[in-house]
């Protein structure tokens, strides 16, 4: 079930960001960005708000402002089982949805500030795993799924064993595993 985080979000898929520069206006063999956008590397980004999340996030965003890529962030809410009690499950999944644009829109706004990149963001109800299978068929514009790790200590690891387990036949694309516990300086270095 797909629930689309732009309903009232920046950007709106197929819009420009806000800061896009001016289309020139020379007779200039060199395409815009615009132009080249359908060429462009899109990294998607599952994002939780999580140390190893915002580092996930930092790599992708890093790497995809030094490549000249594309940015699309993705935050899955496991649907809410309140078997006879509708409202209740209503009004839980409503604030899902409000946590979860504030912490798109945040997320968005770090990625803003380190690299003047404006992301795509995504929000899906389901299950995480099939969520984001269900995205990068979706959207056919991804070239790499970006995660982050918890350290050993720490690890609950349902996402990471789910990827690496069920999803080696089916995933076509790169799997990024980006260390929880990376510094910053580790990070701008590696991207």
């Amino acid at each position: 079930m797909l629930a689309s985080m732009n309903d009232g979000l920046w950007p709106r898929r197929g819009e420009p960001p806000p800061t896009t520069p001016p289309a020139r206006s020379t007779g200039a063999l060199m395409a815009t960005p615009e132009e080249k956008a359908g060429e462009r590397f899109k990294f998607l980004v599952c994002v939780d708000g999580s140390p190893q999340s915002r580092a996930a996030l930092r790599f992708a965003a890093l790497r995809a402002r030094n490549t000249g890529g594309l940015l699309a962030l993705l935050h899955v809410c496991e649907p809410v089982d309140c078997q006879g009690w509708m409202r209740v499950a209503d009004t839980m999944e409503a604030e899902q949805r409000e946590e979860a644009e504030c912490l798109l829109q945040d997320m968005a706004g770090e990625v803003f500030a380190l690299t003047s990149l404006v992301p795509e963001l995504n929000f899906r109800r389901g299950a995480i795993g099939t969520e984001i299978l269900e995205t990068v068929r979706e959207d056919g514009d991804i070239h790499a799924l970006v995660v982050g790790a918890a350290p050993a200590s720490a690890r609950r690891g349902r996402l990471i064993s789910w990827l690496a387990g069920e999803l080696a036949g089916s995933l076509d694309i790169p799997l990024v595993i980006v260390p929880g516990n990376l510094t910053d300086r580790q990070i701008d270095r590696l991207a």
